[in-house]
């Protein structure tokens, strides 16, 4: 791919469409200034288009939502043909067919004991409704998480939140602060170490529902635990007696180069919560566990203690359906994994680059760490105004993140990356 010239961004509808957004909308959601951001218009694949008519190169999938391509064809159809039939249904009163076949659906992904779940719209509901199982389970209500940690917004989702700028401001209300755990890097320490410092923390406590822990750490910065460690920690559950909850919202889906990043180690966890790209942009969740697990919460007998308007609304479960369809089809957990060696053999060069402290990553998941925040957020500028959208993660916004739509071409991908290496380059 050619390099192109620079682009003059924002242009002038995002630069009018901002001024109107900020006399609206709540200040602390979309920030602003002078060179961002760009207002979206299309997206297919993995390019995007602005309302201004620039093209970019998406390596954000929109948050790990766009695993199967921007507008995948066949799952638009799929929302398309649902739509027109039924856009509605009635939640926990009148259920719907589609319903029962996303759930047998996600039961055949998924290792064979996780079978039962509770269908939800965003990842932090799918996290909710985990805790609220390992409660009823274990009549406990503390839990145990890892540092650096991110499972939602909501107040339960805060509850396990291992970023303390997200849980400070509501900690009035958040009484019970989780145990957490350091959370441990490939390369920086061993599994059994890791694992024999995770145990000695948790053996403390006898107060403990659950543990929730992200097989790879995806808003922390790409953070990828030594091989082994997650078989370690179920040991460590199932010892103690504590509920293993895996949050794959991010990781799911492909994204690692396997269906779901536990499949890398065999490992089967009490529920697994799952969440963004399930639906290649129509919002839909999901909290599956074991049968005996599940069966914590009583026999419904008219009224549902944990439900909502949307559960399992039919042109979500259409899109999940169809998503799950074009996984299969295309093989993409294969695909993350080769474009994934491809990408991380580029990017572990960026290491010679003096501001660049680490480079990790697994499939098309993949984090370049600098020295700081303020020289991340200069990166991720320099490379829109290049045409590629890049991400800021960590728990300071010092790594860059990578995680393109798992059906990006190969010549994007590389271009993406040396659109970041030109940007490294120009902050020596």
């Amino acid at each position: 791919m050619a390099r192109r010239r620079e682009l003059s961004v924002p242009g002038p509808r995002s630069a009018a469409l901002a001024s109107r957004l900020r006399r609206h909308e709540q200040r602390n959601v979309t920030y602003f200034a002078e060179d961002f951001p760009i207002f979206w218009e299309s997206a297919r694949g993995a390019v995007v288009v602005d309302v201004d008519g620039n093209e970019y190169v998406d390596c954000t999938a929109a948050f790990g939502v766009a695993n199967a391509g921007h507008a995948n064809p066949s799952v638009m159809r799929a929302v398309s043909r649902q739509a027109q039939q039924l856009a509605h249904g009635m939640g926990d009163v009148h259920p719907t067919e589609v319903r029962v076949l996303l759930l047998e659906r996600l039961s055949g992904i998924l290792p064979p004991p996780l079978t039962t779940g509770f269908l939800a719209t965003t990842g932090s509901e799918a996290i909710e409704a985990a805790l609220k199982t390992a409660m009823l389970v274990t009549g406990k209500s503390r839990f145990a998480a890892f540092e650096g940690g991110y499972h939602g917004l909501s107040f339960g989702a805060l509850a396990v939140g291992g970023i303390a700028k997200f849980r400070e401001p509501f900690s009035q209300v958040l009484r019970t602060e989780p145990v957490l755990l350091d959370y441990p890097r490939l390369g920086r320490v061993g599994a059994a170490q890791a694992a024999a410092e995770a145990r000695d923390t948790l053996r403390a406590h006898d107060d403990l529902a659950a543990i929730v822990v992200e097989p790879i750490q995806g808003r922390g910065g790409a953070v990828v635990p030594p091989a082994g460690f997650l078989g370690e920690l179920r040991v460590i559950c199932d010892d103690l007696r504590i509920l293993m909850i895996v949050d794959e919202i991010f990781t799911g889906f492909g994204r690692t180069g396997r269906w779901f990043a536990i499949d890398h180690e065999n490992v089967v966890p009490d529920i697994i919560c799952t969440g963004k790209a399930m639906g290649s942009g129509i919002p839909i969740s999901a909290a599956m566990g074991r049968r005996a697990i599940m069966d914590a919460w009583p026999l419904s007998t008219g009224e549902a203690l944990h439900t909502s308007t949307y559960l399992g609304n039919p042109i979500a479960c259409a899109a999940a359906i169809a998503t799950i369809d074009e996984m299969g089809r295309c093989d993409l957990p294969l695909r993350a994994a080769t474009l994934g060696n491809m990408l991380g053999n580029r990017l572990r060069g960026l290491s010679r680059f003096r501001g660049v402290t680490d480079v990790r990553g697994v499939g098309l998941l993949w984090g370049v760490q600098l020295r700081d925040g303020a020289t991340a957020a200069v990166v991720v500028r320099r490379a829109l105004r290049a045409g590629v959208v890049l991400l800021q993660s960590g728990v300071q916004g010092e790594t860059i993140a990578l995680s393109p739509p798992l059906t990006i071409e190969t010549e994007q991908l590389m271009h993406a990356a040396d659109v970041l290496e030109r940007a490294l380059k120009e902050e020596e």
